[in-house]
């Protein structure tokens, strides 16, 4: 088949699983009862302003910081886009409420930002992103401002803002003890938040995507949305995931792959969505090798399989976070 065909065939495949989809992801009615408001989401709300949003710096400072493809020949450790791949185009647009933006402050007080997806749970309650972007956090929502803003664009809430619980952020205990490099396959995070200004819960506001594991490295189409620091508006990408084997021994592992242009800083923690029956499902999040991927083309996911699944269930029972492990002296 000519690549220009190929090229045809699959914008159509995305074109009608969009339209499949469109109006399938419905945001989810309340329970009918009065909710109390949330004073805490009240103060972040009035502490995330416009100009703080714009000027939070990304999380994950080294996605897309190597622009362009390696050389022919070059070595192995460096990823990025092959020698004539194509790279489907990615745009900006208003984004989907499933999908949004942690805004949280670093322990220096710089404000930072990572993407999110908020994935169907019993407690209508978690964000799922990179473990990268939220390894570092430590300390009460009141503290350090962490919060997650679904479809956020053009510096406005629509669903309002959602605290992220104390003790809420779920990374696995094989992240914190092996570093996000020689960890990189355990690079995912949940994060259970409390509800929003008006009392409602995450889900209850927006809906939610499936959370699938187990199911291999080869998807299409895949749909790619992330939140580049210090823009307006997301970003997506319609594309597929292949098999990526690690040629980097400070990065072990074996990840989903996709090429998607200009994913940079910030998009860390975007998920990789396909089609489900009702809306959608995730099956990855840029992250992973190279902490999602050193070029703006082309980003990675930590697999999702049995840790994944362990650390969902960990969440949605309330069971105690992993962190770091004492040492002696400490």
């Amino acid at each position: 088949m000519r690549p220009g065909t190929r090229i045809v065939r699959y914008a159509a495949v995305c074109a009608a699983a969009l339209l499949l989809c469109t109006g399938l992801t419905t945001t989810a009615s309340a329970d009918g009862a009065t909710a109390a408001r949330n004073p805490l989401a009240d103060r972040l709300d009035a502490y995330w302003t416009r100009a703080r949003m714009a000027a939070a710096l990304p999380a994950d400072t080294v996605k897309g910081s190597k622009p362009g493809a390696p050389a022919a020949g070059a070595s192995p450790a460096v990823d990025g886009p092959r020698p004539g791949e194509y790279i489907p185009p990615s745009r900006s647009f208003d984004g989907i409420p499933q999908a949004g933006t942690f805004f949280w402050t670093d322990a220096g007080g710089t404000g930072r930002t990572c993407s999110g997806s908020v994935v169907h749970s019993p407690g209508h309650d978690l964000v799922l992103s990179a473990g990268h972007c939220l390894k570092g956090y430590a300390g009460t929502s009141p503290a350090r401002h962490l919060a997650f803003v679904p479809q956020y664009h053009d510096a406005r809430k629509p669903f309002g803002i959602f605290p992220v619980r104390t003790d809420g952020v779920y990374v696995p205990q094989q992240y914190y003890d092996l570093g996000e490099h020689a960890g990189a396959g355990y690079d995912f995070a949940f994060a259970a938040t409390e509800p929003n200004q008006d009392g409602t819960r995450l889900e209850d506001a927006v809906g939610g995507v499936r959370l699938l594991t187990g199911t291999g490295y080869y998807h299409a189409p895949v749909r790619m949305i992330g939140y580049p620091a210090g823009v307006e508006q997301p970003l997506e990408c319609w594309s597929w995931t292949t098999r990526w084997d690690s040629d980097d021994p400070a990065d072990p592992g074996t990840f989903p792959r996709i090429a998607c242009d200009a994913f940079v800083g910030g998009t860390s923690g975007g998920p990789m969505l396909v089609p489900w029956p009702g809306g959608w499902a995730v099956i990855g999040v840029i992250g992973g090798y190279h902490t999602g991927g050193n070029t703006p083309q082309i980003s990675y996911s930590a697999y999702f399989g049995a840790a994944t699944a362990d650390l969902y269930a960990a969440a949605v029972t309330g069971a105690p976070p992993a962190g770091p492990r004492l040492t002696a002296g400490s």
